[in-house]
């Protein structure tokens, strides 16, 4: 039996999908985002509520599991979230790895985020053997996800067979309104503005095939960065305006105008409840230089390749177009 944590969400969706093409028995966990019905007719996977700030719901959860995929996790980068990041990202963490050592699991993927690699100010190439620094350019999700490593690391230091993946920004089919699907909305609306910062980017698939490669190998006690490459959000948006047939962004956004509108969009939001769409974080981070080591993870595992961007965001941009034919 093998467990997924945040089944509904992004990565966990795409994985249990992988996961039930081939074959495998899988438990998959939700807390507030219920699947649809293409995901509850998925050939051998059964899926439960849970709450993993709950030991006995996780108790229960993972009962009879021998492998388990950790992807559940709150992402946001609202000042108003911080605490609650910092609370239910660890202790879920802990509770799961407490009881795969209870239950004695064979493995566990964590899947965790390059923002737990932490980012200073020296513009430098970022590797799995960077220590975590204190920073204005780190994140509040990026603290959360970091102390939540800190508990995986401390189980396998249990005995807990265990490994680590550190995804760069993932792309990949999703809810066009949310996370970093919702970019290709922003480039389909021919979204004017662009900066010059840098990040990883990786395609969802290639996180999921990460992931399963690394569960059934004789790899453990490793973390590995998960990135394509290291490309601006100027190419990034730019590519997609390309396979959109759309307008590339045109204006670039000083740190000073990110500043403006990340002020702007929090007071909108104090007075109409919209959604909060930039802050001050991800404001900052949309203009940091942040280059990631990616060969890692290709000398463990000599036969996995990287999609390239360009296809991922052609794949992206037909999900896209069909689903607004819908």
């Amino acid at each position: 039996m093998i467990l997924v944590t945040g089944a509904s969400g992004f990565v966990g969706q795409h994985l249990v999908r992988h996961l039930s093409g081939q074959g495998k028995t899988v438990r998959a966990l939700y807390r507030n985002t219920v699947p649809d019905k293409e995901l509850i007719s998925l050939p051998g996977v059964s899926w439960m509520k849970c709450d993993l700030l709950d030991v006995f719901d996780v108790e229960s959860a993972m009962d009879g599991v021998e492998e388990v995929f950790h992807c559940a996790a709150i992402v946001s980068f609202h000042p108003k979230k911080k605490e609650e990041m910092l609370h239910a990202n660890v202790e879920s963490t802990a509770n799961v790895v407490n009881e795969a050592l209870v239950q004695n699991v064979r493995k566990l993927a964590y899947v965790s985020s390059v923002a737990a690699l932490g980012r200073t100010v020296a513009s430098k190439k970022i590797s799995e053997e960077e220590e975590w620094e204190e920073s204005r350019y780190n994140s509040a999700y990026g603290l959360s996800k970091y102390y939540a490593e800190m508990e995986v690391w401390r189980g396998m230091s249990e005995g807990l067979n265990a490994v680590i993946v550190n995804p760069g920004i993932i792309l990949g089919e999703g809810d066009w309104s949310d996370g970093s699907s919702r970019l290709m909305k922003l480039a389909a609306d021919e979204f004017p503005f662009y900066t010059e910062g840098i990040n990883g980017w990786v395609d969802v698939k290639d996180v999921v095939n990460a992931l399963y490669n690394l569960m059934y190998s004789d790899i453990d006690s490793e973390r590995f960065i998960l990135s394509a490459g290291n490309f601006s959000y100027k190419e990034i948006f730019s590519i997609m305006a390309e396979v959109l047939n759309k307008k590339p962004p045109r204006i670039k956004a000083s740190a000073f105008m990110t500043g403006v509108l990340w002020r702007w969009n929090m007071l909108k939001t104090a007075f109409t409840g919209a959604t909060v769409t930039i802050t001050k974080e991800s404001a900052r981070n949309a203009q940091k230089q942040c280059w990631y080591d990616n060969g890692k993870l290709l000398t463990f595992l000599p036969d996995f390749a990287y999609t390239p961007i360009h296809k991922t965001l052609q794949r992206m941009a037909a999900a896209y177009i069909s689903t607004e034919k819908m």
